[in-house]
């Protein structure tokens, strides 16, 4: 597709912004003041904190809970049995039982969790398949400054992505239905996840924008619509750019204002994957990241990496900044591993205060908007001479299926903080061994004094982690109650668990997990024509 196509995709909406009607769910928004937050406020550590590690290996001797209204700290333990419940609170796992011309899908199973580090949670996820196109769509958004930007994303980007795929035809049945009033073709076949408050299908306040995109497609009379590649990056920078624009409309709507706002104003690092027979398309804006559990014909396993952090430490991401601003700003758009030094991630949805000239944010913001009430996060950052310094343009990569790639793993970065990819390969390829295994034979082993107290001490780990039946919970289990040798302890388990509200931020982040495993014999089948 030429560039000029492209370009009108994308900001062509400008001059299409459709005004919004009725109200729906007011998002509130809570600004962190944690020094491992992503926005960075300021760097201020509480005194008994300061010879801690976040990220690192350090040890609670006791969990407590801190409230504003004792005078005195209180232990706080957990059982086993509780502990359980808490991590497992936010399982979901599905079978893809569905069949296209008798051939079983390439997706056999997916396992996902998420455990809170903020409250509220400021992580998002997404699974839905695709209804009028073929393939299904996993994602994972990681809100910052707040969830508003996290959820807007997860309910509206799997639409843009799948209007993108669409043939010309059907995109006239959806405009045929529209103009005469008639319901919409199904689009998205979402799958719920356990205390998920999003309601993900589509509403008026957004279907307007959605229906402005189709128009546009229609306008370029392609029979096939776009390729998966073309969807994916369109995708991404259109939401975000409707993001922009529906604050900067004239609304008359209360609640549609501040949730606009809040929205624009906040921000989501998202990373998504499109599975369609063989064809894996990951697209990824951001930290959140996306793996293979690739197993050779030898048994031997490894980790295939689908994306690239988008962050100070990525060379070529610093490159690619240092290009779209002057020179003189190639000591300043990077400080403290920051961008402007203030925010970690170099590409994310929303965030328009690193998007926006100066001028137009003051513009937008003098409009009556009780920022303080809605917590908007006002703060220009020292050097901000060339805006946009952020973008949400994904990197898009392509894998072909085969049948030695057995899993993929998409989580935020709540998790790679904690655990490293071939960690996370690892405990997978353990988790799926162990669910076919029986507990050792004692009889069939030699007996000595050091293997009956490793024996003892993994009964003892086992007792808080082997029933795991979720991989993804597996995951965050050993990413917060492991050592810095990988060893599980369960009494830091329980600590990290424990940590108050204002603490548990501190020493971890949201962690969000989803575990797709694919049907090797499926593929299999396709490479050899069944």
């Amino acid at each position: 597709m030429s560039s000029t196509v492209s370009y009108w995709i994308l900001n062509s909406a400008r001059n299409h912004i459709a005004t919004f009607q009725g109200g729906r769910r007011l998002y509130s928004r809570c600004v962190s003041n944690r020094n491992q937050s992503k926005w960075k406020l300021f760097s201020w550590v509480p005194p008994m904190l300061k010879n801690s590690s976040p990220c690192g290996s350090f040890a609670l001797q006791k969990a407590y809970r801190h409230t504003s209204t004792e005078e005195e700290d209180f232990h706080l333990q957990l059982s086993p049995e509780q502990v359980n419940e808490v991590l497992r609170a936010g399982e979901s796992a599905y079978k893809i039982l569905d069949f296209n011309s008798g051939v079983p899908n390439s997706v056999l199973r997916f396992e996902s969790n998420q455990l809170a580090a903020n409250s509220p949670v400021e992580d998002r996820r997404g699974i839905a398949s695709c209804l009028q196109t073929s393939g299904l769509m996993f994602g994972i958004f990681d809100g910052h400054g707040g969830h508003a930007c996290a959820q807007a994303v997860s309910e509206r980007l799997f639409y843009y992505v799948a209007v993108s795929l669409m043939s010309h035809q059907t995109l006239e049945q959806m405009e045929g239905a529209m103009e005469n009033m008639k319901p919409l073709l199904p689009i998205l076949q979402w799958l719920k996840h356990p205390g998920d408050s999003i309601y993900k299908d589509i509403t008026s306040v957004h279907l307007d924008h959605l229906r402005v995109y189709w128009q546009e497609l229609l306008d370029l009379h392609m029979e096939l619509g776009l390729s998966i590649e073309e969807a994916l990056m369109y995708s991404f920078q259109r939401l975000d750019s409707d993001i922009s624009l529906e604050i900067q409309a004239p609304l008359e709507d209360e609640v549609t204002k501040n949730l606009s706002l809040q929205v624009a104003f906040s921000g989501a690092t998202a990373c998504m994957a499109h599975v369609n027979g063989v064809h894996l398309h990951v697209a990824n804006a951001g930290d959140c990241r996306a793996i293979l559990g690739v197993q050779e014909d030898n048994g031997m396993w490894s980790c295939l990496p689908l994306t690239h952090d988008h962050n100070a430490w990525n060379p070529a991401e610093l490159s690619r900044l240092k290009r779209e601003h002057p020179e003189s700003e190639d000591k300043t758009i990077i400080i403290d591993d920051r961008l402007l030094g203030v925010l970690m991630p170099c590409r994310a949805f929303g965030d328009v205060q690193l998007k926006w000239s100066k001028e137009l944010q003051r513009n937008v913001l003098e409009r009556g908007f009780d920022t303080e009430a809605l917590n908007i996060y006002q703060f220009t950052p020292p050097h901000y001479y060339t805006p946009p310094y952020l973008t949400a343009k994904p990197e898009v990569t392509y894998h072909r299926l085969r049948p030695q790639d057995k899993f993929l793993v998409l989580a935020s970065d709540g998790l790679w903080d904690m655990l490293d990819n071939e960690d996370v390969v690892r405990l997978v390829v353990g988790h799926l061994s162990k669910a076919g295994c029986h507990k050792p034979d004692l009889a069939q082993r030699p007996a000595n004094l050091g293997l009956m107290q490793s024996l003892l001490l993994q009964r003892k780990v086992s007792g808080l982690h082997a029933a795991d039946q979720n991989a993804a919970t597996h995951l965050i289990r050993h990413a917060i109650g492991s050592n810095e040798y990988g060893e599980m302890e369960p009494e830091r388990l329980t600590a990290m668990l424990t940590l108050p509200e204002d603490l548990a931020r501190m020493y971890r982040d949201d962690i969000t997990v989803t575990v797709v495993y694919f049907n090797s014999d499926s593929i299999d089948a396709y490479y050899k024509g069944g």
